[in-house]
């Protein structure tokens, strides 16, 4: 399902002409002509068995069985759900109304009760209220923050505004596997100084269902910066604005689903267009399922990636189990972390959280 199905659920191609390396490498070496502020991060309290966690659907409406299967699976985890009634608002195709939205977000950071948050699911309406949060409510009382899709927004935006650590990792709704819950759970309760956040290795029969499953490395190296990134439509859709992601010397993590590749070479074009993105560290793409249409007169998704990432020459890899897949790994933003293109591992070697 594309993220737009996953909104939904719980044209000739554009053949344009390959920009040459050279260029693209000659630009990289000019250094950003703007300043930006680094905060100091501010690090959630670790979560435990028997804690609170708090529901949210800052974008898309909820339906009731997708309400209790997330119930479920928070409940499988060993935590205590808890949610509003404003997240089963319906208003039109939101959860609720923009103004209600950021109040059970900022409600959930104030209420004592409260020890973490997850969002329930993705959909659109993240970027709607990004001008309603208020982010010192936020930043006094720091908590463990959960999502992905269109929660890039959201996870990325809280970052920038406060220091706080905020983690893409499973929805409430897609923390129906071990896998996820696991990876989820190690990541939110361990206050660690090192830990090995490993792909899964796709099997070659795999891959050859479904190259977008394909891993493979782009650039080769070994790089150490601060983790940023999250759905490719919604980073490029900040573009230009204020919630624009200061890229600058980090390794920003990608995905996206079910985009045709001229949608994905547009996004990839508009970030390398804005000022930071060519500046970045390092680069690790998740799994882009459905985003390659063998059909269609076209190029590839690989072929894309490779043209639109590889004259970067910064390390970076394709095929990390991130995003909308099944087996979706969690990568706290604003955290330090080395990526080893010959391991093809992200390790964190910061702690993403206080006991």
């Amino acid at each position: 399902m594309n993220r737009r199905s996953f909104i939904s659920t719980g044209a000739q191609v554009s053949m344009l002409s390959m920009l040459p390396t050279a260029s693209l490498a000659a630009s990289n070496s000019i250094k950003p002509t703007f300043s930006t502020v680094e905060l100091a991060s501010i690090l959630p309290k670790k979560l435990k068995k028997g804690d609170t966690v708090g529901l949210i659907a800052p974008g898309y409406s909820l339906s009731s069985k997708a309400l209790e299967n997330a119930l479920s699976n928070v409940r499988a985890m060993g935590f205590k759900p808890y949610h509003t009634q404003r997240i089963i608002g319906h208003h039109g195709y939101f959860s609720n109304t923009d103004k209600l939205r950021a109040e059970d977000l900022e409600d959930m950071f104030l209420d004592p009760e409260v020890d973490g948050i997850i969002c329930a699911r993705g959909g659109y309406g993240c970027t709607r209220i990004l001008d309603r949060i208020n982010y010192d409510y936020i930043a006094q009382n720091p908590k463990v923050l959960v999502g992905f899709s269109d929660i890039t927004a959201l996870a990325n935006t809280i970052h920038s505004k406060t220091g706080l650590v905020t983690f893409h990792g499973p929805v409430a709704t897609t923390l129906d596997n071990s896998y996820n819950r696991d990876n989820l759970y190690k990541i939110i309760t361990q206050p660690r100084d090192h830990i090995n956040i490993r792909s899964e290795r796709y099997s070659p029969q795999i891959m050859q269902n479904d190259d977008t499953f394909e891993q493979y490395v782009i650039n080769p190296g070994i790089i150490t910066a601060p983790l940023v990134g999250g759905n490719l439509s919604l980073l490029s859709a900040m573009c230009g604005t204020q919630y624009d992601v200061d890229y600058t010397g980090k390794l920003v993590f990608i995905e996206d689903i079910e985009e045709d590749p001229y949608r994905i070479d547009r996004m990839f074009t508009q970030l390398l267009s804005a000022p930071t993105f060519k500046h970045a560290a390092g680069i690790v793409l998740g799994v882009f399922k459905g985003c390659n249409e063998p059909k269609r007169v076209s190029f590839s998704l690989k072929e894309v990636i490779l043209d639109r990432i590889k004259p970067l020459s910064i390390p970076s890899i394709y095929g990390y189990s991130i995003g909308h897949i099944d087996r979706n790994l969690t990568l706290p933003i604003g955290v330090k972390a080395t990526l080893n293109t010959d391991t093809f591992s992200i390790e964190l070697i910061q702690r993403a959280l206080r006991d």
